[in-house]
Protein backbone atom coordinates (compact mmCIF):
# COMPACT_ATOMS: atom_id res chain seq x y z
CA UNK A 1 0.00 0.00 0.00
CA UNK A 2 1.61 3.21 -1.21
CA UNK A 3 0.26 6.77 0.49
CA UNK A 4 0.19 9.30 -1.59
CA UNK A 5 -0.11 12.93 0.03
CA UNK A 6 -1.76 15.49 -2.31
CA UNK A 7 -1.91 18.33 0.21
CA UNK A 8 -0.56 20.10 3.55
CA UNK A 9 -2.12 22.96 5.31
CA UNK A 10 -2.85 24.78 8.52
CA UNK A 11 -6.85 24.29 9.23
CA UNK A 12 -7.52 27.30 11.78
CA UNK A 13 -11.37 28.07 13.73
CA UNK A 14 -13.85 29.91 11.97
CA UNK A 15 -15.98 31.77 14.12
CA UNK A 16 -19.29 33.57 14.01
CA UNK A 17 -19.17 37.09 14.51
CA UNK A 18 -15.42 38.64 16.03
CA UNK A 19 -12.93 36.02 16.48
CA UNK A 20 -11.51 36.45 20.51
CA UNK A 21 -8.32 37.52 21.12
CA UNK A 22 -5.41 35.44 20.40
CA UNK A 23 -3.12 36.66 23.16
CA UNK A 24 -5.04 34.25 26.04
CA UNK A 25 -3.41 31.36 27.38
CA UNK A 26 -4.98 27.91 29.73
CA UNK A 27 -2.50 26.84 32.70
CA UNK A 28 -2.15 23.29 32.45
CA UNK A 29 -4.12 21.48 35.40
CA UNK A 30 -1.96 19.42 37.67
CA UNK A 31 -3.79 16.38 35.56
CA UNK A 32 -2.29 17.52 32.63
CA UNK A 33 1.23 18.34 33.81
CA UNK A 34 1.51 14.76 35.27
CA UNK A 35 0.09 12.41 32.28
CA UNK A 36 2.76 11.20 29.52
CA UNK A 37 4.28 14.45 27.16
CA UNK A 38 3.28 12.78 23.80
CA UNK A 39 1.47 12.79 20.83
CA UNK A 40 -1.25 9.51 20.47
CA UNK A 41 -2.04 8.48 16.69
CA UNK A 42 -5.64 6.45 16.35
CA UNK A 43 -6.95 5.46 12.67
CA UNK A 44 -10.45 5.41 11.90
CA UNK A 45 -11.48 3.16 8.93
CA UNK A 46 -15.07 4.56 7.06
CA UNK A 47 -16.57 2.33 3.64
CA UNK A 48 -18.69 4.59 1.21
CA UNK A 49 -20.54 6.81 0.72
CA UNK A 50 -18.37 8.97 2.51
CA UNK A 51 -18.42 12.79 3.03
CA UNK A 52 -16.65 15.25 1.10
CA UNK A 53 -13.21 16.21 2.40
CA UNK A 54 -14.49 19.46 1.99
CA UNK A 55 -17.17 19.21 4.71
CA UNK A 56 -14.52 17.42 6.88
CA UNK A 57 -12.27 20.20 6.36
CA UNK A 58 -15.19 22.53 7.30
CA UNK A 59 -16.50 20.38 10.14
CA UNK A 60 -12.92 20.97 11.54
CA UNK A 61 -13.11 24.71 11.53
CA UNK A 62 -16.26 25.38 13.26
CA UNK A 63 -16.02 22.92 16.15
CA UNK A 64 -12.37 24.43 16.43
CA UNK A 65 -14.90 27.67 17.89
CA UNK A 66 -15.30 25.59 20.43
CA UNK A 67 -12.47 23.50 21.05
CA UNK A 68 -9.79 26.01 20.69
CA UNK A 69 -7.34 24.70 22.76
CA UNK A 70 -6.80 22.05 20.10
CA UNK A 71 -6.01 24.92 17.63
CA UNK A 72 -3.59 26.33 19.98
CA UNK A 73 0.02 25.70 21.26
CA UNK A 74 1.91 24.72 24.17
CA UNK A 75 4.12 27.05 25.39
CA UNK A 76 4.77 28.91 29.14
CA UNK A 77 3.39 31.69 31.10
CA UNK A 78 5.07 34.53 32.68
CA UNK A 79 5.50 32.30 35.74
CA UNK A 80 7.16 29.51 33.65
CA UNK A 81 4.51 27.07 34.19
CA UNK A 82 3.25 24.94 31.15
CA UNK A 83 0.56 26.26 29.17
CA UNK A 84 -1.71 26.28 26.36
CA UNK A 85 -1.83 29.44 24.07
CA UNK A 86 -4.93 30.17 22.44
CA UNK A 87 -3.77 31.73 19.46
CA UNK A 88 -5.45 29.64 16.88
CA UNK A 89 -2.24 29.02 15.02
CA UNK A 90 -4.26 26.07 13.99
CA UNK A 91 -4.19 22.11 12.96
CA UNK A 92 -2.33 20.41 10.21
CA UNK A 93 -4.80 18.88 7.72
CA UNK A 94 -3.47 16.30 4.87
CA UNK A 95 -5.46 14.76 1.91
CA UNK A 96 -4.02 11.85 0.39
CA UNK A 97 -4.88 9.07 -1.92
CA UNK A 98 -4.03 4.63 -2.27
CA UNK A 99 -4.05 3.23 -5.62
CA UNK A 100 -6.20 0.54 -4.25
CA UNK A 101 -9.43 -0.65 -3.25
CA UNK A 102 -10.15 -0.91 0.94
CA UNK A 103 -10.34 -4.52 0.48
CA UNK A 104 -7.37 -5.16 -1.24
CA UNK A 105 -4.92 -4.51 2.06
CA UNK A 106 -7.51 -5.39 5.12
CA UNK A 107 -7.36 -6.47 7.80
CA UNK A 108 -5.55 -3.84 8.77
CA UNK A 109 -3.39 -5.68 11.26
CA UNK A 110 -0.65 -3.58 13.95
CA UNK A 111 2.18 -2.78 11.67
CA UNK A 112 4.47 -0.01 10.69
CA UNK A 113 2.16 0.25 7.46
CA UNK A 114 -0.14 2.19 9.66
CA UNK A 115 2.04 4.86 9.71
CA UNK A 116 1.55 6.41 6.45
CA UNK A 117 -1.99 6.44 7.49
CA UNK A 118 -1.40 9.49 9.70
CA UNK A 119 1.29 12.56 9.56
CA UNK A 120 4.68 12.16 11.21
CA UNK A 121 4.99 12.80 15.16
CA UNK A 122 8.28 13.95 14.86
CA UNK A 123 9.16 17.52 15.96
CA UNK A 124 5.48 18.67 15.57
CA UNK A 125 4.62 21.72 17.12
CA UNK A 126 0.84 21.75 16.24
CA UNK A 127 -1.28 20.01 19.12
CA UNK A 128 -3.76 18.07 16.52
CA UNK A 129 -2.92 16.52 13.05
CA UNK A 130 -5.57 15.11 10.56
CA UNK A 131 -5.16 12.89 7.58
CA UNK A 132 -7.70 11.83 4.99
CA UNK A 133 -6.38 9.00 2.83
CA UNK A 134 -9.18 8.09 0.03
CA UNK A 135 -9.18 4.83 -1.17
CA UNK A 136 -10.32 3.61 -5.25
CA UNK A 137 -13.65 2.20 -3.51
CA UNK A 138 -14.36 5.25 -1.68
CA UNK A 139 -12.88 4.17 1.65
CA UNK A 140 -11.85 6.48 3.51
CA UNK A 141 -8.69 6.56 6.30
CA UNK A 142 -9.14 8.99 8.89
CA UNK A 143 -5.61 9.32 10.77
CA UNK A 144 -5.72 11.56 14.11
CA UNK A 145 -3.17 12.63 16.43
CA UNK A 146 -3.59 14.54 19.36
CA UNK A 147 -1.21 16.17 22.29
CA UNK A 148 -1.89 14.22 25.68
CA UNK A 149 -0.94 16.58 28.03
CA UNK A 150 -4.18 18.75 26.26
CA UNK A 151 -6.48 16.17 26.99
CA UNK A 152 -7.65 12.74 27.49
CA UNK A 153 -9.24 9.84 26.06
CA UNK A 154 -12.46 10.82 27.42
CA UNK A 155 -12.21 14.70 25.95
CA UNK A 156 -10.92 13.70 23.23
CA UNK A 157 -13.59 11.25 21.70
CA UNK A 158 -15.92 14.01 22.87
CA UNK A 159 -14.10 16.24 20.60
CA UNK A 160 -14.54 13.66 17.42
CA UNK A 161 -18.07 13.28 18.02
CA UNK A 162 -18.17 17.34 17.95
CA UNK A 163 -16.55 17.35 14.76
CA UNK A 164 -18.92 14.75 12.85
CA UNK A 165 -21.95 16.82 14.35
CA UNK A 166 -20.50 20.00 12.81
CA UNK A 167 -19.31 18.02 9.14
CA UNK A 168 -23.13 17.49 9.34
CA UNK A 169 -24.52 20.20 9.78
CA UNK A 170 -25.38 20.14 13.03
CA UNK A 171 -24.92 22.03 16.59
CA UNK A 172 -22.06 20.60 18.15
CA UNK A 173 -22.51 18.24 20.93
CA UNK A 174 -20.79 17.94 23.84
CA UNK A 175 -19.69 21.12 24.09
CA UNK A 176 -16.53 21.29 26.40
CA UNK A 177 -16.35 22.39 29.82
CA UNK A 178 -12.94 24.50 29.73
CA UNK A 179 -12.32 25.18 33.18
CA UNK A 180 -9.23 23.62 33.91
CA UNK A 181 -8.53 25.70 37.53
CA UNK A 182 -11.42 24.08 39.02
CA UNK A 183 -9.03 21.60 40.85
CA UNK A 184 -7.82 23.34 43.84
CA UNK A 185 -6.15 22.46 47.00
CA UNK A 186 -7.14 21.92 50.09
CA UNK A 187 -6.21 24.48 53.02
CA UNK A 188 -4.36 22.85 54.78
CA UNK A 189 -3.21 20.48 52.27
CA UNK A 190 -3.72 16.94 53.57
CA UNK A 191 -0.78 14.16 51.60
CA UNK A 192 -3.17 11.25 52.82
CA UNK A 193 -1.35 9.17 50.13
CA UNK A 194 2.09 8.48 49.05
CA UNK A 195 2.45 9.81 45.75
CA UNK A 196 6.51 9.92 45.54
CA UNK A 197 7.16 6.85 43.62
CA UNK A 198 3.93 6.54 42.49
CA UNK A 199 2.58 9.85 40.55
CA UNK A 200 6.38 11.23 40.73
CA UNK A 201 10.18 10.13 41.24
CA UNK A 202 13.23 12.23 41.97
CA UNK A 203 14.42 13.31 38.52
CA UNK A 204 18.44 11.66 38.36
CA UNK A 205 21.34 13.91 36.84
CA UNK A 206 21.53 11.05 34.12
CA UNK A 207 18.50 10.22 33.27
CA UNK A 208 17.18 11.16 29.72
CA UNK A 209 14.58 13.81 28.16
CA UNK A 210 11.08 12.23 27.91
CA UNK A 211 10.87 12.01 24.03
CA UNK A 212 8.15 13.58 22.24
CA UNK A 213 6.84 10.53 21.05
CA UNK A 214 8.47 7.28 20.56
CA UNK A 215 10.25 8.82 17.76
CA UNK A 216 13.29 5.98 17.63
CA UNK A 217 10.56 3.22 16.96
CA UNK A 218 8.10 5.94 14.48
CA UNK A 219 10.60 6.89 12.62
CA UNK A 220 12.47 4.14 11.27
CA UNK A 221 14.09 2.99 14.38
CA UNK A 222 12.33 0.09 15.46
CA UNK A 223 13.19 -3.08 17.69
CA UNK A 224 13.17 -5.46 14.71
CA UNK A 225 12.77 -8.02 17.78
CA UNK A 226 9.27 -6.48 19.02
CA UNK A 227 6.15 -7.92 17.11
CA UNK A 228 2.29 -6.06 17.89
CA UNK A 229 0.17 -8.63 17.90
CA UNK A 230 -3.63 -8.11 17.84
CA UNK A 231 -5.92 -11.32 19.89
CA UNK A 232 -9.09 -11.27 19.49
CA UNK A 233 -11.86 -12.64 22.45
CA UNK A 234 -15.12 -13.31 21.56
CA UNK A 235 -18.14 -13.19 23.99
CA UNK A 236 -18.53 -15.90 24.97
CA UNK A 237 -14.61 -16.32 25.72
CA UNK A 238 -15.48 -13.20 27.51
CA UNK A 239 -18.24 -14.88 30.03
CA UNK A 240 -16.81 -18.03 30.45
CA UNK A 241 -13.66 -15.52 31.66
CA UNK A 242 -15.34 -13.94 34.18
CA UNK A 243 -17.45 -16.84 35.72
CA UNK A 244 -14.02 -18.17 36.29
CA UNK A 245 -12.60 -15.07 37.41
CA UNK A 246 -15.58 -14.60 39.63
CA UNK A 247 -15.21 -17.95 41.69
CA UNK A 248 -13.61 -17.97 44.47
CA UNK A 249 -13.91 -20.66 47.64
CA UNK A 250 -13.95 -17.54 49.76
CA UNK A 251 -16.15 -14.13 49.73
CA UNK A 252 -17.18 -14.70 45.96
CA UNK A 253 -17.15 -11.52 43.71
CA UNK A 254 -18.04 -10.70 40.42
CA UNK A 255 -15.46 -8.95 38.61
CA UNK A 256 -16.11 -7.06 35.68
CA UNK A 257 -15.15 -7.83 32.25
CA UNK A 258 -12.35 -5.78 32.07
CA UNK A 259 -10.67 -6.49 35.16
CA UNK A 260 -11.19 -10.24 33.90
CA UNK A 261 -9.53 -9.77 30.55
CA UNK A 262 -6.34 -8.08 32.49
CA UNK A 263 -6.04 -10.38 35.05
CA UNK A 264 -6.00 -12.98 32.54
CA UNK A 265 -3.65 -11.27 29.97
CA UNK A 266 -1.13 -10.32 33.29
CA UNK A 267 -0.95 -14.14 34.09
CA UNK A 268 -0.61 -15.20 30.31
CA UNK A 269 1.85 -12.41 29.29
CA UNK A 270 4.17 -12.70 32.67
CA UNK A 271 4.32 -16.71 31.92
CA UNK A 272 5.19 -15.94 28.17
CA UNK A 273 7.98 -13.52 29.20
CA UNK A 274 9.80 -16.63 30.91
CA UNK A 275 10.43 -14.45 34.49
CA UNK A 276 12.41 -15.64 37.52
CA UNK A 277 9.72 -16.77 40.32
CA UNK A 278 11.28 -14.38 42.50
CA UNK A 279 10.58 -10.75 39.99
CA UNK A 280 8.21 -8.50 41.16
CA UNK A 281 5.41 -7.12 38.33
CA UNK A 282 2.73 -4.71 38.49
CA UNK A 283 0.30 -3.45 35.76
CA UNK A 284 -0.11 0.79 35.21
CA UNK A 285 -3.71 1.06 34.84
CA UNK A 286 -5.76 4.13 34.13
CA UNK A 287 -8.26 5.49 36.28
CA UNK A 288 -10.88 7.99 35.23
CA UNK A 289 -11.85 10.96 37.91
CA UNK A 290 -14.82 12.02 36.69
CA UNK A 291 -16.98 9.45 38.31
CA UNK A 292 -14.13 9.21 41.22
CA UNK A 293 -14.19 12.94 42.56
CA UNK A 294 -17.31 14.46 44.56
CA UNK A 295 -18.69 16.24 43.71
CA UNK A 296 -18.56 14.47 40.52
CA UNK A 297 -16.96 16.23 37.16
CA UNK A 298 -18.75 15.76 33.96
CA UNK A 299 -17.96 14.02 31.04
CA UNK A 300 -17.87 17.22 29.37
CA UNK A 301 -14.64 18.47 30.87
CA UNK A 302 -11.60 18.98 28.50
CA UNK A 303 -8.66 18.16 29.37
CA UNK A 304 -6.52 15.26 31.77
CA UNK A 305 -8.59 13.96 34.46
CA UNK A 306 -6.44 10.19 35.26
CA UNK A 307 -4.54 8.82 37.48
CA UNK A 308 -3.44 5.20 37.80
CA UNK A 309 -3.50 1.98 39.96
CA UNK A 310 -0.68 0.39 39.85
CA UNK A 311 -1.78 -4.07 40.94
CA UNK A 312 1.82 -6.02 42.38
CA UNK A 313 2.50 -9.48 42.24
CA UNK A 314 5.32 -11.75 42.74
CA UNK A 315 5.72 -13.83 39.74
CA UNK A 316 5.64 -17.17 41.77
CA UNK A 317 2.61 -15.65 43.40
CA UNK A 318 0.60 -14.39 39.93
CA UNK A 319 1.34 -17.88 38.58
CA UNK A 320 0.53 -20.60 40.86
CA UNK A 321 -2.60 -18.42 42.64
CA UNK A 322 -6.21 -19.05 40.67
CA UNK A 323 -7.17 -16.23 38.38
CA UNK A 324 -9.47 -14.70 40.52
CA UNK A 325 -6.33 -13.82 42.53
CA UNK A 326 -4.92 -11.37 39.63
CA UNK A 327 -8.27 -10.22 39.33
CA UNK A 328 -8.84 -9.24 42.94
CA UNK A 329 -5.44 -7.70 43.16
CA UNK A 330 -6.58 -5.24 39.98
CA UNK A 331 -10.20 -4.79 41.59
CA UNK A 332 -8.38 -3.34 44.81
CA UNK A 333 -5.77 -1.42 43.56
CA UNK A 334 -8.30 0.51 41.25
CA UNK A 335 -11.10 0.61 43.72
CA UNK A 336 -8.15 2.76 46.29
CA UNK A 337 -7.89 5.49 43.65
CA UNK A 338 -10.72 7.11 44.89
CA UNK A 339 -12.16 10.60 45.72
CA UNK A 340 -9.70 10.73 48.77
CA UNK A 341 -6.46 9.62 46.48
CA UNK A 342 -7.83 12.13 44.09
CA UNK A 343 -7.60 14.97 46.60
CA UNK A 344 -4.35 13.85 48.52
CA UNK A 345 -3.18 14.04 44.54
CA UNK A 346 -4.32 17.85 43.87
CA UNK A 347 -3.00 19.12 47.44
CA UNK A 348 0.68 17.20 46.75
CA UNK A 349 1.14 18.33 43.00
CA UNK A 350 0.03 21.82 43.32
CA UNK A 351 2.41 22.05 46.84
CA UNK A 352 5.15 24.57 47.27
CA UNK A 353 8.01 24.43 44.52
CA UNK A 354 10.36 23.08 47.64
CA UNK A 355 7.81 20.28 47.65
CA UNK A 356 8.19 19.48 44.14
CA UNK A 357 11.53 20.15 43.74
CA UNK A 358 13.36 17.59 41.34
CA UNK A 359 10.43 15.74 40.81
CA UNK A 360 9.27 14.84 37.46
CA UNK A 361 6.17 12.45 36.18
CA UNK A 362 6.67 8.60 36.13
CA UNK A 363 4.29 9.00 32.77
CA UNK A 364 7.19 8.32 30.58
CA UNK A 365 7.27 7.06 27.43
CA UNK A 366 10.73 7.18 26.41
CA UNK A 367 10.99 3.28 27.52
CA UNK A 368 10.51 0.69 24.32
CA UNK A 369 10.52 -2.29 27.07
CA UNK A 370 8.21 -2.30 29.94
CA UNK A 371 9.10 -5.81 31.15
CA UNK A 372 8.69 -7.02 33.63
CA UNK A 373 5.72 -4.52 34.32
CA UNK A 374 2.93 -3.76 31.48
CA UNK A 375 1.07 -0.55 30.85
CA UNK A 376 -3.04 -1.24 29.95
CA UNK A 377 -4.72 1.79 27.80
CA UNK A 378 -8.13 0.63 28.16
CA UNK A 379 -10.55 2.27 25.04
CA UNK A 380 -13.95 -0.10 26.20
CA UNK A 381 -16.20 2.64 27.45
CA UNK A 382 -14.76 6.11 25.17
CA UNK A 383 -17.52 6.28 22.59
CA UNK A 384 -15.56 6.59 19.60
CA UNK A 385 -17.38 4.36 16.96
CA UNK A 386 -19.77 7.51 17.48
CA UNK A 387 -17.69 9.53 15.19
CA UNK A 388 -20.14 10.35 12.16
CA UNK A 389 -19.03 12.31 9.13
CA UNK A 390 -22.20 11.95 7.16
CA UNK A 391 -21.92 8.47 5.98
CA UNK A 392 -22.30 6.33 8.76
CA UNK A 393 -20.30 4.95 12.02
CA UNK A 394 -16.37 3.86 11.02
CA UNK A 395 -15.98 0.27 9.93
CA UNK A 396 -13.01 -0.31 12.15
CA UNK A 397 -11.19 2.20 14.86
CA UNK A 398 -7.39 1.30 16.33
CA UNK A 399 -4.43 2.70 17.64
CA UNK A 400 -1.49 3.28 15.27
CA UNK A 401 1.83 0.87 15.92
CA UNK A 402 3.35 1.26 18.91
CA UNK A 403 5.99 -1.50 19.10
CA UNK A 404 6.50 -0.80 22.94
CA UNK A 405 7.07 -4.39 24.75
CA UNK A 406 4.19 -4.91 27.24
CA UNK A 407 2.01 -1.99 26.52
CA UNK A 408 -1.94 -3.12 25.83
CA UNK A 409 -4.33 -1.54 24.29
CA UNK A 410 -7.77 -2.76 24.84
CA UNK A 411 -10.61 -1.94 22.56
CA UNK A 412 -14.41 -3.19 21.70
CA UNK A 413 -14.21 -5.28 18.38
CA UNK A 414 -15.18 -3.40 15.15
CA UNK A 415 -17.87 -6.63 14.89
CA UNK A 416 -19.91 -4.93 17.76
CA UNK A 417 -20.84 -8.20 19.19
CA UNK A 418 -19.61 -7.24 22.31
CA UNK A 419 -16.13 -8.90 21.59
CA UNK A 420 -12.60 -7.55 22.43
CA UNK A 421 -9.36 -7.03 20.36
CA UNK A 422 -6.16 -6.49 22.63
CA UNK A 423 -3.05 -5.29 21.14
CA UNK A 424 -0.29 -6.55 23.06
CA UNK A 425 3.02 -6.10 21.86
CA UNK A 426 6.36 -8.70 23.04
CA UNK A 427 9.76 -10.09 22.18
CA UNK A 428 9.27 -12.14 19.06
CA UNK A 429 10.61 -15.09 21.39
CA UNK A 430 7.67 -14.90 23.92
CA UNK A 431 5.13 -14.73 20.94
CA UNK A 432 4.33 -18.19 20.45
CA UNK A 433 4.15 -19.25 24.46
CA UNK A 434 1.75 -16.20 24.59
CA UNK A 435 -0.54 -17.48 21.45
CA UNK A 436 -0.37 -20.94 22.89
CA UNK A 437 -2.16 -19.87 26.49
CA UNK A 438 -4.03 -17.19 25.67
CA UNK A 439 -7.21 -18.58 24.67
CA UNK A 440 -6.90 -21.41 26.77
CA UNK A 441 -8.78 -21.20 30.51
CA UNK A 442 -6.67 -23.73 32.79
Amino acid sequence: MKVRRQSSRIVKPCYEGNPPPTTRHIRLSVFDTVTFNTHIAVIYVFKPPMTPNAAVEQGLRTVLAEYREWAGRLGRDDEGHRVILLNDEGVRFIEATVDCTLEEVMPFKPSSTLLSLHPSLNGVEELVQVQLTRFTCGSMVLGFTAHHLVADGQSTSNFLIAWGRAARGLNIDPLPLHDRAIFTPRDPPVFEFEHRGVEFMTKRPNDKLQLPIFEPLLEGGKDENVIVHKAHFTREFLSNLKVKASSAHDKPYTYSTFESLLAHLWRTITKARGLNDYEMTEVRISVNGRSRLIPRVSNEYFGNLVLWAFPRAGVRELLQEPLHHAAKLIHDSVTKVNDSYFKSFIDFASSKEEEMKDLVPTANMSKSVLSPNMEVDSWLRFPFYELDFGGGSPFLFMPSYFPVEGMLFLLPSFIGDGSIDAIVPLFEHNLDSFKKSCYSLD
